[in-house]
């Protein structure tokens, strides 16, 4: 059965063809590709690919734009068949990365999610290491060298700890992924609430760790600009909280305990002190402050 990969498209042309050809590059074909394009201003990605002509490629363009939140759902929504991937129109797939999944699916088929290997790449598409995916990968991510699922009280405690996930590398079983919903008032960290919604609820994590994925990281992203200003915290110390609340209901104390310290987000805004001090920016200072010693 193909794999559905489902592009949200709103971003650099010259990255999405990049991601494109990653796609159509895959050593095993079985894959249905849908590109959602959120109504951006420059049109000529539909033109890049009905010049493709391939018939696994479906191209929608909406007529206005309604934000990442409402795509990602308008993507789950159109998926046909058993696993989807929501990619990033920035991000590459390398060339085993349908085989990784597929495999995956056969040999764990009581894995909801699939978390496969993810090398990091910056604007140019060059390996980097970066701080934050050093400790995501070497020190939050529970350890290992073989396939292993994760499930319950001990994953949702885990990702408290440190989001150590890749979104758009994840693979989701289509029926799971659309028992929950995604959540408007986190823009920037729907990703983590949406998988946490599917953990409570019984869903398994395969963690696969073959490298097939290369996760571009660079400043002109959404969360880095949010990082900027601040801003991006607001959201996560809601998101925390809520999360907090929720596991205490499924009677996950541990996990609610994690989600209330909240450890790598305080660290990260740490991290943001210095640089923020020198640009003399008293407001985002107070709000970094805020989010890494307050409650």
């Amino acid at each position: 059965m193909p794999l559905d990969i489902l592009v949200p498209f709103w971003g650099d042309p010259g990255f999405f063809k990049q991601t494109v050809r990653s796609v159509l590059t895959q050593d095993n074909g079985d894959w249905l590709l849908t590109v959602v394009d959120d109504a951006y201003p420059d049109r000529s990605i539909g033109d890049y690919l009905a010049g493709l002509n391939d018939p696994r490629i479906t191209y929608l363009r909406k007529e206005h734009n309604e934000g990442i939140t409402a795509n990602f759902r308008t993507c789950v929504s159109l998926a046909t068949q058993e696993m989807l991937v929501i990619l990033g129109c920035d991000d590459i797939l390398l060339p085993n990365y349908v085989d990784t999944v597929l495999n995956a699916r056969k040999a764990f088929p009581e894995a909801d999610i699939i978390q496969p290997g993810v090398q990091i790449i910056d604007d140019d598409g060059r390996t980097v290491t970066t701080l934050t995916d050093s400790v995501k990968q070497r020190v939050i991510k529970p350890r290992g060298t073989a396939p292993r699922v994760l499930k319950g009280e001990s994953l949702a405690r885990s990702l408290m700890h440190g989001d150590w996930l890749y979104w758009p590398s994840l693979a989701f079983r289509t029926d799971k992924i659309r028992e929950v919903d995604f959540d408007d008032r986190f823009a920037v960290i729907q990703d983590l609430a949406l998988v946490l919604d599917m953990i409570t609820l019984g869903a398994t994590v395969l963690v696969e760790p073959t490298v097939c994925f290369s996760y571009r990281r660079h400043m002109a992203s959404a969360s880095a600009e949010k990082l900027v200003d601040g801003s991006r915290f607001d959201g996560e110390r809601e998101f925390y909280g809520r999360a907090s609340r929720q596991l205490r209901t499924a009677d996950w104390k541990r996990a609610a305990r994690a989600a209330q310290l909240r450890l790598t987000s305080r660290a990260h805004a740490l991290t943001l002190v210095p640089r923020v001090a020198l640009s003399r920016d008293g407001r985002t200072l107070r709000k970094l402050l805020r989010h890494a010693f307050g409650v």
